[in-house]
């Protein structure tokens, strides 16, 4: 039936990683040069000073994109981060799924984390990333309209598995010239997922590539 398919193609869209209908995606950059961007979703939480440790061990610049709450709880982090060096990007303010919202909405979401990530210190562009890879007319379209770049990914783990060796196995096997990694390691039971990174690190540098953050990525 002509309307199933239809529910069934704007599904696909709504999670695709690589393609919205409005404004600018990027889910990796074709390039020939052995760059990679470290990215980590969610937080600040508690557990975030355990990923900003191993960074300052690996000398490693990761992009965290933040939620507007997490700001607010942890708002001496959030400026850690940035005095680390890092690139924050907006995750939204409460972690919702941008499906059937409306534009007053959106709208709330995106600005109150931008003027929380300001608050943070950090001057650069910020670019957006929607929670769950959700997306499909509303969102993409407000962005568009604000000239804020959405960025997803093309490496994701911890999708498949917590467990530290799957997720270091997984990347260094996928991990192309210009991927984006994302991982969610800030939560009490993502262990696995912390103590992957630096192992994820120094494989990387043996095979040869350099991390940046996102906008260093795209430009």
């Amino acid at each position: 039936m002509l309307w199933y398919r239809c529910l069934f193609v704007l599904y696909k869209v709504s999670k695709s990683r690589s393609f919205q209908f409005f404004g600018d995606l990027t889910h990796r950059i074709e390039t020939d040069e052995k760059i990679v961007a470290l990215t980590f979703d969610d937080g600040p939480t508690t557990y975030t000073n355990e990923v900003l440790s191993a960074l300052k061990d690996k000398n490693v610049k990761a992009t965290f994109y933040v939620t507007g709450q997490g700001l607010e709880a942890y708002p001496d982090i959030g400026k850690a981060l940035v005095e680390e060096g890092h690139e924050l990007g907006n995750h939204s303010y409460s972690h919702p799924r941008f499906l059937l919202k409306s534009q007053s909405f959106i709208k709330q979401e995106i600005e109150q984390t931008n003027t929380l990530i300001r608050e943070t210190g950090f001057s650069g562009p910020i670019t957006f990333r929607p929670p769950f890879g959700k997306k499909l007319f509303s969102l993409p379209w407000y962005l568009m309209r604000q000239g804020i770049r959405t960025v997803t990914w093309d490496i994701e783990p911890d999708s498949y598995s917590s467990e530290r060796d799957f997720i270091v196995d997984y990347t260094l096997q996928n991990t192309k010239s210009g991927s984006i990694i994302l991982l969610h390691p800030f939560c009490k039971s993502c262990g696995g997922k912390r103590e992957a990174i630096p192992l994820i690190i120094d494989q990387l540098q043996i095979d040869g590539f350099r991390s940046v953050t996102i906008s260093e990525l795209i430009n």
